[in-house]
């Protein structure tokens, strides 16, 4: 009999292999086009151009991704990258690259970038970064290079068709609002107030996107922040527990996103539709039955130092746990391949507890 760990493993590795499959033997993906923004959860290689110290160039970062260290911050693939094979899009370029331009920017372009937030100053004690404005300002000058590559028929359906992932708002809290030693934030804001700031510059940015023709978003909220190894490490949490304040605090921000996208989807903004992301259910899912996703450890990194390898991150060359897909997490912030894996079957197919009101595929399937 079959462990159903391994089953379930086998079944997303058959599907994303068919996804792929399919692409490449059909031509045809489920989108034209994926466009990625967000922070080092999905970044994949933009830091590696910045004058940052939030970089993932190294090993044993990327050690079980066929091109060793990519810049991405997991020991492999990232949710963006597996959300693409689900859709049989290619995982996108990043655009600080010099070589991204061309066709190459014809599938996509990834703008993430570690210790990038919603607010501007967010993660900034980390050097350059692209924070969630920047990105918009680097979409458009992707933009500005597709219009000398397309008629404006085929730009219009590139952009209303593609999907775009935004991934935001863990910087905010873990770069920003807590460490009040370095920022104000939480002596200037209550949690509603700061999650209110953060919602308006985010409907902002979406309705700039919007504004150029995108149509189809999906929005992520933040995960359970209290549950990892970072503050399992740092913060007043009893053994086998997750700080339960940092936790709270985020009700305001993801339960105001899914307001957000009710709204968006009111009218207010035709022919798009804005689809809400329920990370922290999916990963609270993850952490509370790990069994049933094959995992075995659940609360510290597979790579680091100190209390449940969270107070010192990743560091080159260390050596990493050899169980890689048993670790929810990777480092002291970032969750496994394994796990992204979870998270991206969840966002790709799951049901309206998971995505609210549709999930990707029922994105995808649109034609606007």
């Amino acid at each position: 009999m079959v462990k159903m760990d391994g089953w379930w493993r086998f079944i997303v590795v058959v599907c994303v292999v068919v996804c792929s499959w399919w692409k490449g033997v059909a031509g045809q993906a489920q989108a034209p086009a994926i466009w990625v923004m967000g922070d080092s959860l999905v970044d994949n290689g933009n830091n590696n151009f910045l004058r940052s110290i939030a970089r993932a160039d190294f090993y044993p970062y990327g050690i079980d991704y066929y091109r060793g260290p990519s810049g991405r911050f997991t020991n492999a693939r990232t949710f963006s990258d597996i959300l693409g094979d689900w859709l049989g899009i290619a995982a996108p370029p990043p655009f600080s690259d010099p070589r991204t331009a061309g066709n190459r920017i014809l599938g996509g372009v990834n703008y993430a970038s570690a210790a990038g937030g919603i607010l501007d100053e967010s993660g900034q004690h980390y050097g350059d970064r692209y924070t969630l404005s920047q990105q918009v300002v680097n979409f458009e000058t992707t933009l500005s290079q597709l219009r000398t590559m397309l008629s404006p028929g085929n730009l219009t359906e590139l952009l209303s068709n593609s999907i775009v992932v935004m991934v935001f708002g863990s910087n905010d809290y873990i770069n920003n609002y807590l460490m009040p030693n370095l920022y104000a934030t939480s002596r200037s804001y209550t949690i509603e107030a700061f999650a209110n700031l953060l919602l308006t510059r985010y409907a902002r940015q979406l309705q700039a996107l919007y504004s150029v023709g995108l149509r189809k978003f999906f929005l992520p909220g933040i995960g359970p922040l209290g549950c990892i190894p970072n503050q399992l490490a740092t913060g007043q949490a009893p053994a086998g527990r997750c700080v339960d304040s940092v936790n709270q605090m985020l009700g305001p921000f993801n339960e105001g996103l899914r307001r957000l996208v009710g709204q968006f989807n009111d009218g207010s903004h035709p022919g798009a539709i804005f689809v809400y992301g329920n990370t922290y259910g999916v990963f609270g899912d993850i952490l509370n039955t790990p069994a049933r996703y094959g995992f075995t450890v659940r609360d510290r990194a597979c790579c680091g130092i100190g209390r449940n390898q969270g107070q010192i991150t990743c560091l080159p060359l260390a050596t990493p746990c050899f169980n890689r897909d048993q670790y929810v997490f990777w480092d002291a912030f970032h969750p496994t391949q394994a796990a992204n894996a979870v998270l991206a079957q969840r966002a790709y197919s799951g049901s309206t507890t998971d995505n609210y009101p549709m999930n990707v595929q029922q994105l995808a399937q649109l034609r606007l």
